[in-house]
């Protein structure tokens, strides 16, 4: 019977919530995923989506220092009656120390860990149903969709070559490992000072390991710019309707 319960556990995960940006590129004065998209704080539909998750079994949600009493009390609103923890800690000055931090406070960092933008609040539970499997086979695995339009490399302002789309994907959050690879590769990273794209971009330069694509969808987009706020409205508005 206790192996049966070690193996069920190693089949739930934890999840690195990354809320600790600016909001530079959206003319925003505070945080970005304080704003709200169509009544309601941008952070709160993702971490509802993993409170709703019921493999998800822990959050480390990562913010600004001075944003913790904020989004500590939206925290405690939000899961008043569910079950998995959140566990809030301060992010850094880039994105990958804040997704470092996040793993010190793993509950076993021998399980599998995602981590999402808090950004995007438009992942699906079956999106993370299909990622969550495809790691277990994998155990690295991303969600991304195929580029759409026509991409050319350009240098200084002249088109160098077009670049054929059929090998391109447009890559998105959720990205899930096992806490025990991700951790490795960020001390790799942090010994010679290597600052990566994504996590991703770190198992590829510092591990042997393949990267599997699940398809995510194009509806899963990160709000950087006010223009996409406009498209998140939209979104939300179809989701309701």
């Amino acid at each position: 019977m206790r192996k049966a319960e070690n193996r069920n556990k190693a089949l739930d995960y934890e999840v690195i919530l990354l809320a600790a940006g600016q909001g530079r590129r959206m003319g925003a004065s505070r945080n970005k995923i304080l704003l709200h998209l169509v009544g309601k704080p941008i952070i709160s539909y993702s971490l509802n989506m993993f409170l709703n998750d019921p493999a998800c079994k822990h959050i480390v949600l990562v913010t600004q220092e001075d944003e913790q009493g904020l989004l500590g009390a939206m925290v405690k609103k939000e899961t008043k009656r569910k079950q998995s923890p959140v566990t809030i800690v301060s992010g850094g000055s880039e994105r990958q120390y804040s997704v470092y931090n996040g793993l010190q406070f793993l509950l076993n960092p021998e399980n599998i860990v995602m981590v999402h933008d808090g950004a995007r609040p438009f992942v699906t539970l079956k999106q993370l149903k299909l990622l969550h499997r495809k790691v277990q086979e994998t155990r690295a695995a991303i969600l991304g969709v195929p580029v759409k339009d026509t991409i050319k490399r350009v240098v200084d302002g002249i088109v160098q070559e077009t670049v054929p789309r059929e090998t391109l994907w447009q890559i998105q959050t959720p990205q899930a490992f096992y806490g025990e690879d991700l951790l490795a590769v960020h001390r790799c990273a942090q010994q010679e000072n290597y600052l990566g794209t994504d996590e991703a971009s770190l198992i590829e330069k510092y591990s042997n390991l393949s990267v599997s694509m699940v398809l995510g969808s194009y509806e899963n987009i990160k709000l950087t710019t006010p223009e996409d706020m406009l498209i998140g409205e939209a979104i939300v508005k179809r989701k309701r309707s």
